[in-house]
């Protein structure tokens, strides 16, 4: 399954997304992470020190790589300087699969050795210096999109992806590209306005919502969120012992997590796993085109210098049985 947790900024977004991670880790399920915040804190969250996280790959840096090794034999794509970050697979085009050994994962991930097993951590990678007031955050997490165009997991693997804070995810068709989106939001006006973002712009699109309350003291905090979201409301979360020590860097074994937190964790798996039932593989790649054509002819058409609605395959639908091509 593929999930994003997202949220405004402070509102614990990236550590629920890693103490989710290490959840699924704990109880023995395949899991890659990505972290495409523009503030990358993930690594940190699963206990990388300053310099190991500063050491992750930049995604962004290798979207040549990425391109070229997705592009496979796909007789619609010229060119792998023609490929954006919506275009979409087509016959020939090389899939990613969570459990495999790829250029892509060689190049962009690196194993995180949690307490009870291993993830693949991959990065958008931050802003340098160069970037400053010539590039938009947008052009860092296209890599992830185009990944994600290109991901064919199944029902026991996770894709876990902490987003950009608030509702900027919505500049590009990276929003529909879940099975679940856990929105973490705390008992505030300010915390619950990100959700009537997310929920009226993805109304239209069948996304999967469900809410996260974190930071939550008391009944009243619950009863605040159940009044502003209603039945999206998944399961709340308060303070934590554990949590406090890693954000020190001295975080005690994960087995050591309050069982009420444990039990909210496995909730939110729970919920992951229910969703893969209402999993629609044609409605997915129809939403794929859909961002693809809106983006090829808002600028792609014109930064390429090709007809970027000329590399979609009205044959081809992504799923879990779609064919890989072996690398030549």
């Amino acid at each position: 399954m593929k999930i994003a947790f997202v949220g405004k900024g402070g509102s614990g977004k990236t550590t629920l997304s890693s103490l989710f991670i290490r959840h699924l880790a704990a109880n023995e399920a395949p899991v890659v992470a990505v972290d495409a915040d523009i503030n990358q804190h993930l690594g940190a969250a699963l206990g990388l020190d300053e310099a190991e996280a500063a050491a992750l790959p930049a995604m962004g840096a290798h979207l040549p790589l990425i391109k070229d090794y997705l592009r496979g034999t796909n007789p619609r794509i010229a060119s792998a300087e023609t490929m954006i970050k919506t275009t979409p697979p087509g016959t020939g085009s090389r899939l990613l699969r969570v459990c495999e050994d790829n250029p892509v994962y060689e190049a962009c991930a690196r194993t995180v050795r949690l307490d009870d097993g291993d993830i693949r951590l991959m990065a958008t990678g931050p802003f340098t210096e160069s970037d400053l007031g010539v590039s938009c955050y947008h052009s860092k997490v296209g890599a992830v999109e185009l990944c994600l165009n290109h991901l064919v997991d199944g029902p026991e693997e996770y894709v876990v992806v902490d987003m950009t804070a608030g509702s900027d995810s919505f500049a590009s068709g990276m929003f529909t590209r879940f099975d679940m989106t856990f929105l973490v939001a705390e008992p505030t006006r300010k915390g619950v306005s990100v959700y009537r973002q997310y929920k009226e712009y993805a109304r239209d699109f069948g996304i999967a919502l469900k809410v996260i309350g974190n930071k939550v003291q008391g009944q009243d905090d619950v009863d605040f969120l159940r009044e502003e979201v209603g039945d999206d409301l998944l399961v709340t979360v308060g303070h934590s012992e554990w949590v406090r020590g890693m954000e020190k860097g001295r975080p005690a074994r994960f087995e050591l997590l309050e069982a009420e937190n444990r039990m909210s964790l496995q909730t939110l798996q729970n919920a992951a796993e229910d969703s893969y039932a209402h999993r629609d593989w044609e409605r997915y790649t129809r939403q794929m085109v859909r961002f693809h054509l809106k983006n090829a002819e808002s600028w792609g058409n014109a930064k390429t210098g090709a007809d970027l609605a000329a590399q979609v395959d009205p044959a081809f639908v992504l799923g879990e049985h779609s064919a890989v091509p072996q690398p030549s």
